[in-house]
């Protein structure tokens, strides 16, 4: 223990001395973690602005217009002559989308000639294009109904005949865990963790390199008795804590001010979080163990933490890919760091549901015993090579 202390003291001393890990172990996971959180605080996009061309400019196109315009997600900006004036505008990106009203709109409703009534919007971002969409679809929708509501009633039926005719099945929604819909809970659970991690990747590989760069890789295992789970032990105890206190704030921020849904525990909250430190330094670790170089284990842990990103399945499901990428994405600590949070934090279920990705993590802390023997070999005799 007393090595251990002496050894993690050393280490406070190196992470004081060397700015880059105030930066990437202090302030920039601090500004991910801001950035993220702040990015969608109104839970979803608002105002977003769209177009309006209305060749037939009655007073019902202009009630539906006023319509569209009411919605929380979508706001008229612009009325355009034609089509071709309002496409240059979303390829211009004024607008995500527009409403086309032909000529003779409403007398074709009128006539029961069935008008088109035309909305067309950009999926160049896919949450804006598609909360355009839903306002676009709600709108036409309405201008039909409204239609044959009136034709309807001028023939005599009751409101409830006109609603059973209209909607003869009406759809109950219910949100689960979060009924709000705050897109900021399914982005900030999952790429502020994702960004967590990447340090905890590259700081413990630059960590153990740096040993080696600056020549003090023999002084530090002999401070260790030449033992390498002392010297483990000792060099990231620091490492642990300052990641658990950047851990834990992002757990206060999310869960105690900002008031992100979850069902499960507290426990399970910083259990998971722990699990995320253990396993990000370990894969680190083992990454260096793999090429005992500075530069190529930096690499690697940016690497697997990049693809982390795609293959952990909060934008793209994982069981709509590939088989084959079904399986590389279980080589990913964050796929089953989401798929815990996913199970029993977001959803409440007992850890025993989740106990194929917490054995997963478990393995990933235990990938060093693989190149335990390889890094204590380099740090003896190897020489550092720009």
């Amino acid at each position: 223990m007393r090595r251990i202390l002496h050894i993690a003291s050393r280490e406070c001393g190196i992470l004081t001395m060397n700015p880059i890990y105030l930066f990437c172990m202090v302030l920039f996971p601090l500004l991910v973690i801001l950035f993220f959180t702040s990015l969608m605080n109104e839970g979803q996009p608002e105002n977003l602005p769209i177009g309006v061309v209305d060749l037939d400019n009655t007073s019902t196109t202009r009630k539906l217009i006023h319509k569209l315009d009411a919605f929380q997600s979508t706001k008229v900006v612009s009325h355009y002559p034609n089509i071709n004036e309002a496409r240059r505008a979303i390829q211009q990106n004024k607008i995500y989308g527009f409403l086309y009203f032909p000529k003779n709109t409403t007398s074709d409703m009128i006539a029961s000639r069935q008008p088109k009534i035309s909305f067309y919007y950009s999926v160049t971002t896919i949450a804006a294009g598609s909360m355009v969409f839903k306002d676009l679809k709600t709108i036409a929708t309405l201008g039909s109904a409204g239609m044959g509501s009136a034709k309807l009633r001028a023939l005599g039926k009751t409101g409830e005949e006109i609603k059973a005719f209209l909607q003869p099945i009406a759809i109950d929604t219910h949100t689960i865990n979060n009924p709000e819909i705050n897109y900021n809970v399914y982005l900030s659970t999952a790429m502020v963790p994702a960004c967590l991690m990447l340090f905890f990747f590259l700081i413990t590989a630059y960590s153990l390199g740096t040993e080696i760069k600056f020549g003090t890789s023999k002084d530090w295992l002999a401070m260790a008795d030449n033992n390498m789970w002392i010297a483990f032990m000792g060099k990231f105890l620091p490492h642990f804590l300052i990641d658990f206190t950047i851990m834990s704030i992002y757990i206060f921020i999310v869960y105690g001010v900002l008031h992100f849904p979850h069902a499960g525990s507290i426990f399970n909250i910083i259990l998971l979080g722990i699990l995320a430190i253990l396993s990000g330094q370990a894969f680190g670790i083992f990454a260096f163990g793999i090429f005992p170089s500075l530069r190529m284990s930096m690499s690697i842990c940016s690497l697997w933490a990049a693809l982390s990103f795609s293959a952990m399945g909060s934008s793209f499901p994982v069981s709509a890919m590939d088989p084959m990428i079904q399986a590389i994405t279980n080589l990913f600590p964050m796929r089953h760091y989401f798929t815990i949070y996913q199970t029993c934090i977001f959803n409440g279920n007992p850890l025993a549901d989740a106990w194929i990705s917490i054995g997963a993590l478990i393995i990933f802390m235990a990938l060093p015993l693989l190149v335990i023997n390889n890094i204590k070999k380099a740090m003896l005799t190897y020489v550092y090579i720009p």
